[in-house]
């Protein structure tokens, strides 16, 4: 079976634009959660969110003309996949039709293009239908998301979506891993996009009272994953994108190796549309069977990235799974949790911490879970605080929950 190796990382996150700034954010524990500006929040409880900085140059990857046609995640992708590509030193354009036809895409995303669908509505229902977009109808399918990644770099092999909740971008990885095993494909470009900072779909959130109302004042404290008086989620957006190949060929042509994908699990509950499970079985079980699969003994494990979200029963019941997957070996573990530096950004959030994890690899430096002043009693594990820690991780797991009973996780190794 091959293995994977992760030879190429970009990012836009709401606390950086760019692998290393975020990776300099991250690691220095500077939030990147803000008042929202993308519309007036005033009217809602919640009027904070994990927003990117308004620097970030849509120009640059979508044109003026094709703006209103595409949501507001094309951009988000297409700057991050540009500069996975480029520090893999791939070159699309220098390719010919055959070694794009050997390219993949796989895309995680929850929302989609849900920010693009609500635009479309409000114009029609407040009788400017006639502005409504040509491409209305498959740009307001979620599959066109992978499509555009595809078309605006010239990659010809499978070109998937993968949606399923919070999950949706590890699940990506996870496939993409497992096509890259197989010899199906020997690149995949895979990773996650979300870009939800919309008025119904913040009104949603908020109806389901999962969210932090407390900090609207100081935005940067509001998520505060595994803390006693933690109150909610932030919501967030962003892309984090990654260049996996089989490992051999990117040995063979001398590309820097972050890192390889080494294992996968996932699992489902069966159980609520939105509540976890108390027990934490399942989302321990896929911890398990991504460990199984890279043949990592779970007390080699140096480092969990946590789902972390801020949400009383996640973190609470998260902690849990990891005692569970991990035994007493759970307390020697060290752990962060992304979400308290850039907020939720859904779907891509696996991704986020994926990203993450590597470069914490690479720098043997954890990044810290900020915001933690008196941890839950129930959450009672090594959470990495501020100022971050070093640490030289050779082993490493990232952990997902989602809406749905969903769970997943992948193994990394230090190559």
């Amino acid at each position: 079976m091959h293995r994977v190796a992760v030879t190429g990382i970009g990012a836009v996150s709401p606390n950086g634009i760019g692998r290393e700034s975020f990776w300099q954010a991250s690691k220095n524990g500077e939030s990147g959660v803000r008042r929202i500006t993308r519309f007036d929040p005033s009217e809602f409880a919640v009027q904070v969110a994990g927003q990117v900085p308004d620097e970030f140059d849509e120009t640059r990857y979508v044109t003026a003309k094709d703006r209103p046609h595409v949501s507001r995640s094309v951009p988000l992708a297409a700057a991050a996949v540009a500069e996975a590509l480029a520090d893999a030193s791939l070159e699309p354009a220098a390719m010919s039709r055959d070694q794009l036809r050997e390219i993949g895409v796989i895309v995680g995303s929850g929302g989609g293009s849900q920010d693009f669908t609500e635009e479309q509505y409000r114009l029609f229902y407040t009788g400017h239908f006639k502005q409504c977009s040509v491409y209305t109808i498959p740009t307001s399918t979620i599959g066109t998301l992978a499509s555009e990644v595809s078309m605006r770099f010239g990659f010809r092999g499978l070109s998937h979506i993968v949606s399923t909740g919070c999950t949706s971008s590890t699940d990506a990885i996870g496939y993409a891993m497992r096509n890259i095993q197989a010899g199906v494909l020997h690149t995949v470009v895979a990773g996650g996009v979300d870009a939800p900072l919309a008025p119904l779909i913040l009104r949603g959130f908020q109806l389901m009272r999962i969210m932090s109302t407390r900090w609207n004042q100081e935005p940067q404290r509001a998520s505060r994953p595994f803390s006693k008086d933690r109150d909610g989620f932030v919501i967030a957006e962003g892309a984090w994108f990654f260049i996996l190949e089989e490992m051999e060929r990117a040995r063979a042509r001398g590309a820097h190796i972050y890192g390889e994908i080494a294992g996968y699990g996932s699992t489902c509950e069966a159980y609520h549309r939105v509540r976890l499970e108390e027990c934490g079985e399942e989302p321990a079980r896929a911890i398990g069977m991504a460990l199984a699969e890279a043949g990592i003994p779970p007390s080699e494990v140096q480092y969990v990235n946590y789902h972390g979200t801020s949400t009383e029963l996640n973190d609470r019941v998260e902690t849990r799974a990891i005692k569970l997957a991990f035994n007493s070996h759970a307390y020697k573990l060290a752990g962060s949790s992304l979400k308290s530096l850039i907020g939720h950004p859904q779907g891509a959030c696996g991704a986020a911490g994926i990203a993450a994890t590597l470069l914490a690899m690479r720098d043997g430096v954890l990044p810290p879970t900020i915001n933690l002043d008196e941890p839950d009693p129930e959450c009672d594990l090594d959470y990495v605080t501020a100022p971050g820690r070093h640490l030289q991780i050779e082993h490493a797991v990232g952990n997902c929950i989602a809406f749905g009973s969903k769970n997943s996780a992948v193994a990394l190794r230090r190559v």
